[in-house]
C-alpha cells in the first residue's frame, strides 16, 4: 500500500506541477500592457494606453513612431494572425500544416502575389517605405525583445514566429484585393457550364442584374467546342477551386462578402452635423480581422478599424472626416485560354507569333514530408493557374503527352502598385476634409471600393480603384476565359480614376451603398456584371427615407434590421406547398404572420431557409451534376436563378432529368417542403414550436486552423445564435452546404465583423462594436469579450469612456 501512496502522491505532485506551469505560460504568453519598456528602433518615447476592453491609444510624438506603436500592439495581440497572413502572401502555408496544405501554396506561388510585392516595394515612394518600415520595425522590436512566450498555435504547431518585413504588409494588401476583387471563378464556372449547356441556360443559372437582360456576347459554347477543349465531365466533376478543407480558402468572389454605408447630411440628423456608418461583411473569424485602435501625434488624430499586417487605420474617423467603405465588385480580372506549341511546349502564342513563357522555379517546404517542386510560369497576361490547379488538366484537349492550352490569369493587382494604395489610405488618415479624400482617392488602386465620406458640413461618395477597359470589339465582355492568342480580348488600358461614380452632398440627404449597381443605365462605362441583388439596398434606402431626420440610434437600428425582402420574394411559394408529412400543417402555422424577418428566436425562418435549400437542390444539382453544385453552394445560393424559374414557371428547370416522369414547378415545391420537414425533425425534434433559426444558424468565427480539430475548436473557434441572412441590411450569410467538418447545416460564415457609427459634429458620441475581441490568445479576457456585445448588435465609445487605463510606456533603446 506504501509503493500505491507514494505513486499516487507523485502523480498529485506531477499534476500541480503541470497546472503551475500552464498558469506561468499563462501568464508569459499575454502581452505586457503596463510599466516601462525599452525597445529597439523606436525615435522617441511612446505610450500605450488600453481600455477596459483591450482598445490601445497609441500617442507617439511622429507619426512614424505611431505606426510603430500600431506594429507593436498587432504583434503583441495578434501576432498569430500576423503569421498566417504572412504565410499566405508568400504561400509557405505548408512548412506550418504540412501536405494538405501544399495546394494552397502552389495556388499563392503560381499566382506570384510575394513576386509582385517585393517589385512594389522596389517602387515604393519614400512616405510608403517610411510608413512600412516604421510598421516593421514595431513588430520586430517586440519579436526581438519583448516576446516571452510563443502563442499557443506557435507551440502546438511547433513553428517560431519570423521577423516582419515591409513586403509582407504589401503581399497582405494583395490577397485583401484577392478577398474582394476576384471573378475568375465565376469566369470559370460559365466555362465549366458551356461544356455542357448552351449559354442562353447558363445565363438562367447566372442571371444578369434585376431588370437588365444578359450582356450580349458570342457564343462562347460553340467557341469551346471549336477549341476542342477538353473532357467537360473531368470539369464538372472536379473540385476546381473548393479549398475548403485547407486553413487558407483560395477561392475568391464569394457570395456575401459584401458590406453596408450611408451617410445622413446634417439636414437629415437630429444634431445638425452629418452621420456615418460602417459595417463590411467579410469572412468571419476567431480572431476577427479588425483591430481597433486610436493613434495620436503631430498632425494625426486617427481612430478606428485596422488590419493586422497593415499599417493605418483602415476604416475610421480622424478629427474631422469618417469614411467607410462597400465592396464595388469590379470586374478586374479575366481568363484567358493560352495555345501551347505542341512543337515546343515551352512556347505560347501570341497575336504576333510564338512567346516563350516566363518560368520562375519554385520549391515548397512541406512540413513533415518531402519538398515539393514546380515551375511558376506566366503568359504575356499573368501567372498561369492550370499549372497550379491540377483539376484543369481537363482542358488540355485530347490526345498525346503535352497539353494543348493552359489558363492565364490578368488581375489589376498583380500589375498596380500596392504602395499607392496604402498612400491612398496614409492621405485618408490625414484628410481634412471631404474634398481633399475625394482627391486622395484617385491614387487609390485595389480592391475598389464603394467609399462614402463626410466632414462637419459634407458628405460624399466615390468608387474607388482601377478598372480595366474593354475593346469594343471584345464579344465575351470579361464574362468567361478568351483565346490568348486573339488581340481583341486584350485590355486597352484604365478607366481614369475621375470618371469612376460619385456623388457629393445629393438633395435627398443621403448617399448608400450595399453592393448594388452604383451607377444608373446612362454610366458610359463597364465596371461590373457582378452586382449584389439590390434587395440590403433597396431596405437602407427606405428605412433613411422613413424618418425626417436620423441619429445614431436610428442608425444603429438600420444596422440591426433582420427584414429580408429576399425571403418575402419567396414566401407566396412556400405558403401554397403542400405536404403529406405529419408536422406540414404545424410548419405552416408557424408560417403565419411571417413577414421575412429573419429571427434568430422563431421557427419560420428556419422553415423558409430548409425549403429554399431543399428546392434549389432539386432544381439545379441535376443540370450541373452533384459534384459541381456541392462545390458551388460553399459560394452562392443560386438565389436569383430560384426566383426566375419560380416566376416564369419554367419546367425545363423543374423537371428531373433523373426520373422517367416530367416534374412540374409546384410538385418540386411540395416535394422540397416534405424534404424539408423531414431534415428538420431530424435535427430539431417533432415539436415545431420548439424549432429555432438560432440553432442551426450560428455565427461561426473560424479559427485557422484550429476549427478542423474538434478537440481544439471548442476552444478556439468562437460561435452565437444570430438572425438575418445575405439578403438583410444585419447580413448573415447562409451556408447551404454541409460544413466539412461538423456536417452542420446554415451556419454563418461571413457577416459584419465590424460595426461602426460616426458623428461629425461631436467625436466623443461615434460608436464600434466587432465580432470577436482585441486579443488573438485564446486565454486572454479580451479573446471573445466583444462577441455577445457583438451578436446582440451593441456598441462601445469609438474613442474611449474616458476611463483611465492601463498604461505601457516605450522607451528608445
Amino acid at each position: 500500500m506504501k509503493w500505491m501512496r507514494r505513486c499516487l502522491a507523485a502523480l498529485l505532485l506531477a499534476g500541480v506541477g503541470v497546472i503551475a506551469a500552464l498558469l506561468v505560460y499563462r501568464q508569459l504568453a499575454l502581452p505586457i500592457a503596463e510599466g516601462r519598456l525599452r525597445v529597439e528602433g523606436l525615435r522617441a518615447g511612446l505610450q500605450i494606453e488600453r481600455d477596459a476592453q483591450g482598445v490601445p491609444t497609441i500617442r507617439a510624438t511622429s507619426i512614424d513612431d505611431a505606426w510603430f506603436g500600431l506594429g507593436f500592439v498587432h504583434a503583441q495581440d495578434r501576432l498569430w494572425q500576423l503569421e498566417t497572413h504572412r504565410r499566405i502572401g508568400a504561400g509557405r502555408l505548408a512548412e506550418a500544416f504540412g501536405p494538405r496544405a501544399v495546394e494552397s501554396d502552389r495556388f499563392l506561388r503560381a499566382l506570384g502575389v510575394r513576386r509582385a510585392a517585393q517589385d512594389q516595394w522596389e517602387q515604393a515612394g519614400p512616405g510608403v517605405r517610411a510608413m512600412l518600415n516604421a510598421y516593421a520595425a514595431g513588430i520586430n522590436a517586440y519579436l526581438r525583445g519583448h516576446l516571452r512566450a510563443r502563442p499557443p498555435e506557435f507551440l502546438l504547431l511547433g513553428l517560431q514566429p519570423e521577423a516582419w518585413s515591409p513586403v509582407d504588409s504589401l503581399a497582405w494588401s494583395t490577397m485583401m484585393a484577392w478577398d474582394l476583387g476576384g471573378n475568375w471563378s465565376t469566369e470559370l464556372l460559365r466555362m465549366r457550364l458551356a461544356l455542357t449547356m448552351p449559354v442562353g441556360r447558363i445565363q438562367q443559372l447566372l442571371p444578369p442584374y434585376p431588370g437588365e437582360k444578359p450582356l450580349a456576347t458570342a457564343d462562347y459554347a460553340a467557341l469551346y467546342r471549336r477549341l476542342e477543349l477538353g473532357d467537360g465531365q473531368l470539369l464538372q466533376r472536379a473540385a476546381v477551386t473548393d479549398a475548403s478543407g485547407l486553413p487558407w480558402q483560395i477561392e475568391s468572389g464569394v457570395e456575401g462578402v459584401g458590406s453596408n454605408n450611408w451617410a445622413v447630411a446634417g439636414t437629415r440628423s437630429v444634431t445638425g452635423s452629418p452621420l456615418l456608418a460602417n459595417d463590411p461583411h467579410l469572412k468571419l473569424s476567431a480572431p476577427t480581422l479588425w483591430y481597433v485602435a486610436r493613434l495620436e501625434a503631430p498632425g494625426l488624430k486617427v481612430a478606428g478599424a485596422s488590419v493586422p499586417g497593415l499599417p493605418l487605420i483602415v476604416l475610421g474617423q480622424n478629427e474631422r472626416v469618417a469614411w467607410g467603405y462597400t465592396n464595388t465588385a469590379p470586374d478586374v480580372q479575366d481568363l484567358y485560354i493560352e495555345r501551347i506549341d505542341t512543337g515546343d511546349p515551352e512556347r505560347y502564342e501570341t497575336p504576333d507569333g510564338w512567346a516563350h513563357f516566363e518560368s520562375v522555379p519554385e520549391t515548397i517546404r512541406v512540413k513533415g514530408a518531402a519538398d515539393v517542386s514546380f515551375i511558376a510560369r506566366r503568359t504575356r497576361h499573368g501567372p498561369v493557374l492550370s499549372d497550379a490547379l491540377p483539376a484543369l488538366q481537363g482542358l488540355t484537349g485530347a490526345g498525346g503527352p503535352v497539353p494543348r492550352y493552359a489558363l492565364a490569369l490578368r488581375w489589376t493587382a498583380l500589375e498596380l502598385d500596392a504602395s499607392d494604395t496604402l498612400a491612398a489610405g496614409l492621405a485618408f488618415n490625414l484628410a481634412g476634409s471631404v474634398d481633399e479624400f475625394l482627391a486622395a482617392s484617385a491614387q487609390y488602386m485595389a480592391p475598389m471600393q464603394n467609399m462614402v465620406v463626410a466632414d462637419a458640413q459634407h458628405i460624399g461618395f466615390v468608387s474607388a480603384g482601377r478598372v480595366p477597359l474593354r475593346r469594343p470589339d471584345n464579344d465575351l465582355r470579361g464574362l468567361v476565359p478568351a483565346p490568348g492568342w486573339d488581340a481583341r480580348y486584350d485590355w486597352a488600358g484604365w478607366l481614369a480614376p475621375t470618371a469612376t461614380p460619385r456623388d457629393r452632398d445629393p438633395a435627398r440627404g443621403w448617399i448608400a451603398s450595399a453592393n448594388q449597381r452604383i451607377h444608373g443605365p446612362q454610366y458610359p462605362h463597364f465596371i461590373s456584371s457582378e452586382w449584389a441583388p439590390p434587395y440590403r439596398q433597396q431596405r437602407i434606402e427606405r428605412l433613411l427615407a422613413a424618418r425626417p431626420l436620423h441619429s445614431l440610434d436610428s442608425l444603429a437600428s438600420i444596422q440591426a434590421d433582420l427584414l429580408s425582402t429576399a425571403t418575402q420574394r419567396l414566401l407566396p411559394f412556400l405558403r401554397q406547398a403542400h405536404s403529406v408529412h405529419p408536422l406540414a400543417p404545424a410548419a405552416q402555422h408557424a408560417l403565419e404572420g411571417f413577414e421575412g424577418t429573419m429571427a434568430a428566436e422563431r421557427a419560420a425562418p428556419l422553415i423558409f431557409m430548409a425549403w429554399v435549400r431543399q428546392l434549389t437542390w432539386g432544381l439545379f444539382a441535376d443540370d450541373l451534376g452533384e459534384a459541381l453544385f456541392m462545390e458551388q453552394m460553399a459560394r452562392r445560393s443560386f438565389r436569383e436563378a430560384l426566383e426566375g424559374v419560380l416566376d416564369r414557371n419554367d419546367t425545363s428547370w423543374c423537371d428531373d432529368l433523373g426520373s422517367p416522369a416530367v416534374e412540374t414547378c409546384a410538385e418540386q415545391v411540395d416535394a422540397a417542403f416534405t424534404r424539408a420537414l423531414d431534415e428538420l425533425q431530424t435535427a430539431q425534434g417533432d415539436d415545431v414550436s420548439q424549432w429555432r433559426w438560432g440553432q442551426a444558424h450560428q455565427a461561426r468565427l473560424e479559427h485557422r486552423p484550429f476549427s478542423s480539430v474538434p478537440w481544439l475548436a471548442r476552444w478556439f473557434e468562437l460561435r452565437s445564435p444570430v438572425g438575418g441572412d445575405a439578403f438583410t441590411v444585419n447580413a448573415s450569410r447562409v451556408s447551404l452546404r454541409p460544413d466539412a467538418g461538423s456536417g452542420e447545416l446554415y451556419l454563418g460564415d461571413h457577416g459584419a465583423g465590424l460595426r461602426a457609427l460616426y458623428d461629425l459634429g461631436a467625436r466623443k458620441r461615434s460608436r464600434f462594436i466587432h465580432s470577436s475581441g482585441q486579443s488573438g490568445i485564446v486565454f486572454s479576457a479580451d479573446y471573445r469579450n466583444l462577441n455577445e456585445r457583438w451578436s446582440r448588435v451593441e456598441y462601445l465609445p469609438l474613442w474611449g469612456d474616458g476611463r483611465p487605463g492601463r498604461i505601457l510606456e516605450l522607451e528608445p533603446r
